[in-house]
This record gives C-alpha cells, sequence and structure tokens, in this order.
C-alpha cells in the first residue's frame, strides 16, 4: 500500500512542479495552440496557449512508477511495464500530431492515415505482448474473453480475434479522451476521477485474489498484478490531479494530443488488464456521453441531409454555443464523471457482495 500511495504522490508533485516548469519553456519557443477558425469563438482567446502539455503527465507517471518501485525495493511487473508502454505510446503519437499543428500553424496535424497507422502499430505490439509473460500460475496480462466485472466464459475469443478486440478497445478510448480534451480541465479533472476509481477496484482485486488462496474467497479475482495496476492507475490519477493546476480555466497550458490519447490508452489498458472492459463504459461513462454526441451528429447530419441534432459536437460546445458559461459546463460534466465513477464502483462491490454464499 506505501508504494501506491507513493506513485500518487510523486505523480502528483511531478506535474504540479513539472508543467510550470513546462510552461516557461513552451512560451519562450512559441509552441502555443492553434484555434480552429468553425469553433466556438469564445475560444480564439485562447490561441497561442502552451500546447503539449502531456509529456509532463507522461514524463510524471513514469517517474512517479519508477522512483516508487525504487524506494520500495519492489520490482516492476509485466503489466505495469505494458500500461506505460502504451500510453507512451500513443502519447509519442500524439506528440507527433501536435507538432505538425505548430510548425505548420494549423489545426490539423498528422494526416489520418499516418495517425491511424501510428495508433495502430502502438495497439497491435501491446495487444500480441498483453498474452505473453505468464505468472507462476499461468496469468498473462490480458485474457482472451471479453469482460465485464471479470471474464465472461461464454464470450471466449481466438486469441487472434481477443488481439482485435484489445486493439479496438484501445481505439475507442484514445479517440473518447481526444474529443473530451475540449474545454480547460474538462478531460483532466474527468481522468483523474476514473484513474482514482481504478486505483479502488485494483486494490480491492489485490486484496481478493485468486493467487493468494488462503484469504481469497469464493469471489476471487484471477487478475495478474493487480498491485501493480493499483500503483500505475494512481500515479495517473495524481499526475491529472496535479496537472489540473495549471489546465483548469483559464487554462495556462493545454495537454494535447500528446495527453489526450495517452490518457486514452490508460482508461484502455486498465480495462483490458483488470478484466472489466465493459465496466469502463460505466467508469468512464462521461467520455462515452461525449463520443456518443458526435456520432449521433455525424449520423443524424447523413440521415438528413444536412441537419444537425446539436449545434455543435462534441456534446461540451454545443452547450457552449447554448450559453453556458464554459466552468459551468466543465463543472456539471465532472458533476456527471463522479456519479458514473460512483455507478460503476457500486456495480463492482455489489458483484462481489452478491456472489458471496
Amino acid at each position: 500500500m506505501r508504494s501506491i500511495l507513493l506513485a500518487g504522490g510523486l505523480g502528483l508533485i511531478g506535474t504540479l512542479l513539472g508543467t510550470r516548469f513546462a510552461i516557461r519553456v513552451l512560451v519562450k519557443n512559441g509552441y502555443g495552440q492553434f484555434i480552429r477558425d468553425d469553433g466556438p469563438t469564445a475560444h480564439h482567446t485562447k490561441r497561442g496557449t502552451p500546447t503539449m502539455g502531456g509529456i509532463v503527465i507522461i514524463a510524471s507517471v513514469i517517474f512517479a512508477y519508477t522512483l516508487s518501485h525504487l524506494i520500495t525495493w519492489s520490482p516492476p511487473t509485466a503489466s505495469g511495464i505494458l500500461v506505460i508502454y502504451l500510453i507512451t505510446g500513443l502519447g509519442l503519437v500524439g506528440f507527433a500530431d501536435d507538432w505538425i499543428k505548430i510548425s505548420k500553424a494549423r489545426s490539423l496535424g498528422l494526416r489520418s492515415g499516418a495517425k491511424l497507422a501510428g495508433q495502430a502499430a502502438v495497439a497491435v505490439s501491446f495487444a500480441i505482448l498483453s498474452f505473453q509473460f505468464p505468472d507462476d500460475q499461468g496469468l498473462t496480462p490480458a485474457s482472451a474473453a471479453i469482460s465485464f466485472l471479470r471474464d465472461i466464459s461464454w464470450l471466449q475469443l481466438p486469441w487472434w480475434l481477443a488481439v482485435i478486440w484489445i486493439v479496438v478497445v484501445i481505439a475507442s478510448w484514445s479517440n473518447a479522451a481526444n474529443l473530451t480534451d475540449g474545454l480547460d480541465g474538462l478531460a483532466t479533472g474527468a481522468a483523474a476521477m476514473v484513474f482514482a476509481a481504478y486505483a479502488v477496484v485494483n486494490i480491492w482485486q489485490n486484496n481478493q485474489s485468486c493467487s493468494t488462496l488462503s484469504t481469497a474467497g469464493p469471489q476471487c479475482y484471477w487478475v495478474r498484478d493487480p498491485r501493480d495496476l493499483a500503483l500505475v492507475s494512481l500515479a495517473l490519477a495524481g499526475a491529472c490531479f496535479g496537472f489540473l493546476w495549471w489546465n483548469a480555466s483559464p487554462a495556462k497550458i493545454f495537454m494535447g494530443d500528446t495527453g489526450s490519447l495517452a490518457i486514452g490508452g490508460g482508461l484502455a489498458a486498465l480495462s483490458v488488464f483488470t478484466r472489466t472492459e465493459l465496466l469502463m463504459l460505466i467508469v468512464a461513462g462521461l467520455f462515452l456521453i461525449i463520443t456518443l454526441s458526435v456520432v449521433l451528429q455525424v449520423g443524424y447530419f447523413k440521415a438528413t441531409k444536412g441537419k444537425r441534432l446539436f449545434k455543435m459536437a462534441p456534446l461540451q460546445h454545443h452547450f457552449e454555443l447554448l450559453g453556458w458559461a464554459e466552468i459551468t459546463i466543465v463543472i456539471r460534466f465532472w458533476i456527471i464523471c463522479g456519479l458514473c465513477v460512483a455507478l460503476g464502483l457500486g456495480i463492482f462491490y455489489a458483484e462481489w457482495t452478491v456472489g458471496l454464499p
């Protein structure tokens, strides 16, 4: 438990101090955000705000994970390292996208094909590696079954199809986080809540692990390295929370695609490794709602030949155009996120309780 709390604290300190330094460097070099002309006009005042702050989040998580293991002199695990690998790999794809936007002074970065190829390469390699590194009981970081609160036995997939499923999960959550990152502090605060919730899930799974048969109950969890996953989860939560100090309205820095893709990767990796892929749809419900608003907007636009369901998508911009203040939207969306997190954790705990004899 000490290493888990240590990781959260180090992640928090890393972004609190590191972001301030990053802002100075980015401002000095003129690495500011380019704002789309077709977006809400209120966003034009944000033009030039430093971006690519996601670098600090990723660096802080790596720093927190490494130092907490060194201080407690405990070895890292395959699961923890793979989560770090995914958030770093997707972060690098996002960094390339952000860099092109800044250097070319335009709202579009990597071409869609190149960006998709980069995400696919990281996701496929992660998925394949997730079925390696069995522990003493043969558990690998990922399983070949689709999961809700644990693996669903009748949804066991062939190995190759399980790889495709994990890639779809990664693509979905990385893009969901990217769409949610549209207002100051919105994605950062929501992600901090979800990652903190998954720290609780992982701690519970560690305490009820089937690997410790002397203490595990009938509803034990077959999850590899839950303790280390709790450490990574709290490091991510702490890093996002610390970054929020600088990213809250009025934001002094944006995370950019560097941060949003990395955060989405973290959501995907944790859902896969904890065997709660479908539960993540509830816990991270705010990200799902915002993504669905884009899907509905596009579908309605095509079906009605030009009509719009919302004034603008993603959903947060619809409320902006209705006249809501940005801070009001963010706080209310945080409340929705908190309710989703509470509901998800409640379902997770209720399943364990009801399953007891």
